[in-house]
């Protein structure tokens, strides 16, 4: 169990293996060729694919505040944790019972899904902050016109102190349960203050600095920097209500935008994918014309929200890359084929009839019924269901998600698939957490978090108007390479994004002092040297957010997702392949404890296998014999603390629950559990005031009721 290499075997089951649902194979995944033509680029990691969906205005408290624990009233899609699932620092009882702001938060309901919008200007979420006190976002990010009404489903929905308010897993369920399934980072922030259009860029460039405006002045840039919502210049769909201008776009032969538009210097991550031939695209909702005014696309097409509120689907200043030319599609061309999403134009296409990578979100869907897949795709729901408030909710949100996440799961790209969940920017809504200032700026005209003309020490990177980090959003990694259940603490922020894809495809940087040079990495997130297989995937309910199914690495398929709602039987043999037993209507047989493995804890012929027995709800059953999983434990001694890390091998499919107790005599000093998901857990102890004596450690598995538990003393001198 320690350094004198004792170990312990904990009794695991599994649900039973059916016929192959998906044929999850992460060796042939990674195969080059193989109907995968993403699959022949070299990757630093076992993904070669990354799909980043990336919503509108919501902060980490706003959805996440109170996970993992919702209310759960009647009427509402039941969100109930799975055992030892962590916490996050979300609203505490002192921030929901004695906020610093004027009013404490409330929870929001399902039937209050469609609210007002916020106030989410750079300048705006500064004063909110406060220098770091995080106590005005009552008077500085509530929005404009924001009153109550008493209609909550015409979008205006907003009493006094709203801005405060947060959804619990009743309404986020999905949201919600990709957390408990996959991993959730509660330390993750927009790249700089400021609403969707720097945003945008930030996730796509890391870096807005090198912005022009065009047709005239526009507040949106601040010295030479974006900081806030302006429509592209290469978009012939921007500023829809004006004429096109009578001067053309420079040296393409295309009418520029009527009105004040932006374009973008420098270089994004697109330019770098293409410098290597790597198939990427941006697909966003309503990106394909519904018709034509004398040669002019006319970005009309439109939805309905749950409010029955009709919504543009395209909207111009969510596109990041329509904001340089040598990544823009003017004209909203569309491929010729599904075999030509992803792929660049061929050399010496006019910008006029030029792709470029920009596609309506139908393209992506249609690929990948084909069995084809970008190696990075970039996913921008229609309007309403980009989760933007005033226009869009969380649930209509939820559809969009579940549909497109289940595509992927469902499709032979899973096994080598990394889905990131992130959003533009705050809207203004309340988060308790500031991050550091990286970014400083010095813009008497915008800047206010240290007072009048300060955001941060002063020194600036890159120039005025970057101020950054701003405000705490969600991300949520969801992959069969990622952690299980896992909260990852690692300060990270929109351009870490950018960071991965280039750090995965050995890209290089943006330059020019983009944000992707100094981002946090994402890889913690991620377990690539997983023993036991991959994640499952996780196959949700996309009106309630509630899992369906899950789908194992083997292509077993459990129905509503969740193994222990099944009637499960035990029994320990020592052999490699047990003999089923017949079902019988008898009280679960009490498992034996198995027996030890030799000192290697490779397994070898006789490591214990468990023979489980599943009764489905119909009243079926099926067997299956599985590993047992090893653990093995090394603990290291340093000044008063203990590092004691424990390795887990063998299949973890069922609720598997590390529990570590050190006692000093009597006396119980640390009392730690954590779900043993990711072959590899690591336990900091605290050691007695006096550090000098003997030490006893309990080590505990518990799965699904079942512990097993072995105990080891020690002296300290």
């Amino acid at each position: 169990m320690f350094t004198r290499k004792k170990s312990i075997v904990a009794l695991l089951g599994a649900v039973a293996i059916g016929a192959s649902a998906i044929g999850i194979s992460a060796s042939a995944a990674d195969t080059p060729g193989g109907g995968d033509p993403a699959a022949a680029f070299a990757t630093t990691t076992p993904i070669k694919h990354v799909v980043v969906i990336y919503g509108e205005n919501v902060s980490f408290d706003h959805y996440f505040g109170t996970y993992p624990n919702a209310l759960n009233l009647p009427g509402e899609p039941a969100f109930h944790a799975l055992p030892g699932t962590p916490s996050v620092n979300g609203l505490s009882t002192a921030l929901l019972a004695a906020n610093p702001n004027e009013y404490n938060p409330s929870r929001l309901s399902p039937a209050q899904a469609l609210t007002c919008d916020q106030n989410h200007g750079y300048t705006a979420e500064q004063s909110a902050f406060d220098g770091g006190l995080m106590d005005r976002f009552v008077q500085d990010t509530t929005g404009g016109g924001c009153t109550q009404s008493t209609y909550p489903d015409s979008g205006n929905y907003g009493p006094k102190g709203i801005v405060m308010d947060y959804y619990d897993g009743n309404t986020v369920t999905a949201l919600w349960n990709y957390a408990q399934h996959f991993t959730l980072n509660d330390n993750f922030y927009g790249t700089q203050f400021g609403p969707s259009t720097p945003g945008a860029i930030n996730v796509s460039s890391s870096n807005t600095s090198g912005a022009a405006a065009q047709g005239g002045s526009s507040g949106a840039v601040a010295n030479g920097t974006d900081i806030s919502d302006i429509d592209p210049y290469y978009d012939q769909c921007s500023n829809p209500s004006l004429p096109l201008s009578s001067s053309d776009i420079p040296g393409t032969g295309i009418q520029a935008p009527g009105g004040v538009t932006l374009a973008m210097s420098g270089k994004n991550v697109g330019d770098l994918l293409n410098a290597k031939s790597i198939s990427w695209g941006w697909f966003e909702g309503g990106f394909t014309p519904s018709s034509y005014v004398n040669g002019r696309p006319v970005c009309g097409s439109s939805h309905t929200n749950i409010g029955g509120a009709t919504v543009t689907d395209y909207i111009q200043h969510h596109e990041p890359f329509q904001y340089y030319a040598s990544t823009a599609n003017p004209m909203h061309n569309s491929p010729s084929s599904v075999a030509q999403v992803g792929i660049s134009d061929p050399a010496g296409t006019p910008l006029a009839q030029a792709v470029n990578h920009q596609y309506d979100l139908t393209w992506f869907n249609r690929t990948l019924a084909n069995g084809n897949m970008p190696a990075v795709s970039y996913l921008k729901a229609p309007g309403y269901q980009d989760a933007h408030a005033g226009y869009s909710d969380p649930l209509d949100e939820q559809r969009f998600l579940v549909e497109e996440i289940n595509r992927i799961e469902q499709s032979k790209f899973w096994p080598s698939t990394a889905i990131f969940i992130s959003y533009d920017d705050s809207d203004g809504w309340y988060d308790h957490q500031m991050g550091p200032i990286i970014r400083s700026s010095a813009d008497p005209n915008t800047d206010t978090l240290n007072g009048a003309g300060r955001c941060g020490n002063g020194a600036l990177i890159g120039g005025n108007d970057r101020c950054g980090v701003g405000p705490r959003i969600p991300l949520l990694v969801i992959s069969p390479w990622a952690r299980q259940n896992y909260v990852d603490n690692t300060f990270s922020e929109q351009a870490s994004i950018v960071r991965f894809i280039e750090d995965n495809w050995s890209l290089g940087r943006v330059g020019n002092y983009g944000a992707d040079a100094s981002a946090g990495s994402l890889m913690a997130a991620f377990d690539f040297k997983q023993s036991y297989g991959h994640a499952p995937a996780i196959i949700l309910n996309d009106a309630t957010g509630e899992v369906q199914q899950t789908i194992y690495p083997n292509g077993e398929t459990v129905s509503g997702g969740q193994p222990d709602t099944q009637t499960t039987t035990l029994q320990t043999t020592t052999s490699r392949t047990a003999t089923p037993t017949t079902p019988a209507a008898t009280p679960p047989a009490t498992p034996t404890t198995p027996a030890a493995n030799n000192d290697s804890g490779s397994g070898g012929a006789q490591q214990p296998t468990t023979t489980l027995i599943t009764q489905t709800a119909n009243g079926t059953t099926r067997v299956v014999s599985v590993k047992l999983p090893d653990v093995h434990c090394v603990r290291v001694v340093r000044g008063s603390r203990m590092t004691l890390t424990c390795m887990i091998r063998g299949e973890l499919r069922l609720h598997t629950l590390l529990r570590v107790r050190l006692y000093r005599g009597r006396r119980l000093l640390a009392n730690v559990a954590r779900r043993a998901i990711h072959g590899r857990e690591r336990f900091q102890l605290r050691l007695g005031r006096s550090r000098a004596g003997r030490y006893r450690v309990t080590v505990s598995i518990d799965t699904n009721g079942t512990v097993r538990s072995m105990d080891r003393t020690f002296r300290v001198s």
